[in-house]
């Protein structure tokens, strides 16, 4: 099992490598045994995912993906592959799960903010684009963006402890939600693995996968 199943982050969820000689059956029980063991590793989450290595029929992705669902707390929100019109709807699926919480949002702003950029907002705000570090975005709502957020973000900044800060990756150099400090690596490291929430619960801050239904909590 050691060599058959080897699992991968990354910027979308993970990648799983499969030995492209071992029989489907064994493969099968190898990848199950592989995700119950790390099963608390990767805890609750919603992801993109890859599977390499060997040629798969559809029906063997099917059971392979219900393995690892079955054998874990991960939701598979797609396939990604070389297949340029599934990963076109993978896309889609990620994006939409962004969409979804950003409803209750006033903003939308559309291109990539760079170093030295600032957005500032009076309501929530969406970034169809990436926030690149040295970026800064200030809102008095929530801040959602569809790209990657290495940048940094204050959301709630009139005191608003309900609001929120989600992206596809979330990387960023600062991050603070009304008064409360969210600690951040200076060194690039994700905050989680795929699309992440960051919220105030209890007074304290809350990092979490992307989860259907977050505003209406």
């Amino acid at each position: 099992m050691k060599n058959s199943v080897v699992i991968k982050s990354n910027r979308s969820g993970m990648t799983v490598i499969l030995d492209p000689e071992l029989p489907f059956e064994q493969l099968l029980a190898d990848v199950a045994a592989k995700f119950g063991e790390s099963a608390r590793f990767w805890g609750s989450v919603q992801m993109a995912l890859t599977l390499a290595g060997r040629e798969l029929s559809p029906e063997e992705e099917f059971e392979l993906v219900n393995v690892i669902t079955g054998n874990s707390e991960i939701e598979v929100l797609c396939l990604l592959d070389q297949d340029l019109e599934r990963t076109r709807k993978c896309e889609k699926a990620l994006n939409e799960k962004l969409m979804e919480i950003s409803a209750a949002t006033g903003q939308f702003y559309r291109g990539t903010l760079r170093e030295g950029e600032s957005l500032d907002s009076e309501t929530s705000i969406v970034v169809i684009g990436n926030v690149e570090k040295g970026a800064r975005i200030v809102s008095k709502g929530h801040v959602v963006v569809i790209g990657d957020l290495f940048g940094s973000v204050h959301a709630g900044i009139s005191g608003n402890a309900d609001a929120v800060v989600a992206a596809i990756e979330m990387a960023p150099s600062a991050l603070k939600i009304a008064d409360f400090e969210i600690p951040c690596s200076d060194k690039g490291k994700r905050l989680a693995k795929g699309p992440v929430i960051v919220s105030i619960k209890d007074g304290q801050p809350n990092i979490a996968s992307m989860r259907k239904g977050l505003f209406g909590r």
